[in-house]
């Protein structure tokens, strides 16, 4: 397939509608359909695309529901004709793909997708053109699927900027067992601990709690859904970290006793090592092995343009800033910055800075 000319994507929440204004901004024709008109309604007012139309057939149907109902909206859609082919955002494979095979569909036309990105707010008014620059998009055909069909997706993930992975859907639900759902558990509940906390724990609160705790801040019901539909390899894996969990908090009690014993806490130990070398193992932002980065950190006040500013000097210097992270000062209307740069940087950046007049701890 050359490319994408018209697009329908059903279903205009946060990635529905990012993947819209990304095909928007590559001048594809887009249509929306939603059972819920004031989110059409208002991803078109973003821009994203024009309200579907009965009797039109584009090129490709995008199907950004839930996983329990991806297959159903891919039957109705067949059967309307909507499109020459199709592809969903879902983020489990097996389960959709089980239950199009079992309602009829036509799955030589059907190339099942998931595109690894995301925010913690939902809905349109979060969605992003942008969101998908350089993340992983994985591609699990079925073995009855089309090479157009496959090119066809190959062409969407192009043109909203992912990178694309082609992956079995079962070796692909193991993975984000491993990488996003059971994460997500872990998360929440060290999050759920501080629903009831003291105000005293509550102010004592850093950037590590903030840091373990970000993305438990996400749609529950959303949540629901997925895990419900991965439900087995994310169980084995929050089994592996429970007991992980379970043996480190053995060993606390034990070495708290009053006849603690040698290498009592070398389990603790070791698990904090494994800790170290699996984060070790996460790709950097370019993909391949991570890159240990110099901070400089900046004392910044909490007003519009500080980051602006922050980041013209460290352009005026020829210094590209890898990532930054945000810690606010409870109670002050001020914070820190840490900017993370190559080693080789960090003289540059900071003596940059403090002419410029930025306060460096």
């Amino acid at each position: 397939m050359s490319g994408l000319e018209s697009v329908l994507v059903v279903g205009t929440g946060l990635i529905g509608t990012s993947i819209a204004l990304a095909l928007r901004e590559q001048d594809v024709t887009v249509y929306l359909a939603d059972r819920d008109a004031g989110a059409v309604r208002l991803a078109r007012e973003l821009g994203a695309g024009t309200e579907w139309v009965d009797g039109l057939t584009v090129d490709l149907a995008v199907i950004a529901v839930p996983p329990q109902g991806v297959a159903a909206r891919l039957a109705e859609l067949q059967r309307a004709g909507a499109a020459r082919f199709y592809t969903d955002v879902a983020s489990v494979k097996v389960l959709p793909l089980q239950q199009a095979a079992s309602l009829g569909c036509d799955l030589s036309t059907y190339a099942a997708g998931h595109p690894l990105a995301g925010r913690e707010r939902s809905g349109p008014a979060a969605a992003r053109a942008d969101l998908f620059l350089g993340r992983p998009w994985a591609l699990c055909p079925a073995e009855e699927t089309s090479p157009d069909a496959v090119e066809a997706l190959y062409g969407l993930i192009k043109l909203c900027g992912g990178e694309a992975v082609r992956v079995g859907a079962a070796e692909h639900d193991r993975a984000v067992a491993l990488v996003s759902h059971a994460p997500h558990v872990t998360a929440s509940a060290v999050a759920a601990r501080l629903a009831e906390a003291p105000a005293t724990a509550l102010g004592l609160a850093g950037q590590g709690v903030r840091d373990v705790t970000r993305i438990a801040a996400s749609d529950p019901g959303l949540w629901t859904g997925i895990l419900s539909g991965n439900a087995l390899p994310v169980a084995e894996v929050l089994e592996a970290v429970a007991a992980d969990l379970a043996a480190v908090a053995a060993s606390l009690r034990e070495s708290a006793g009053p006849a603690a014993m040698d290498g009592v806490m070398d389990g603790v130990t070791a698990l904090l090592h494994r800790g170290v070398a699996g984060t070790s193992r996460i790709p950097g932002k370019h993909g391949g092995p991570a890159r240990t980065y110099a901070t400089v950190q900046v004392i910044i006040g909490d007003r519009p343009g500080e980051l602006a500013r922050l980041f013209q000097a460290a352009e005026e210097v020829g210094v590209n800033i890898e990532d930054v992270r945000l810690e606010h000062a409870p109670g002050l209307p001020l914070g820190a910055a840490d900017l993370y740069v190559q080693p080789e940087a960090v003289v540059v950046l900071s003596e940059a800075l403090r002419s410029r007049g930025w306060h460096l701890p």
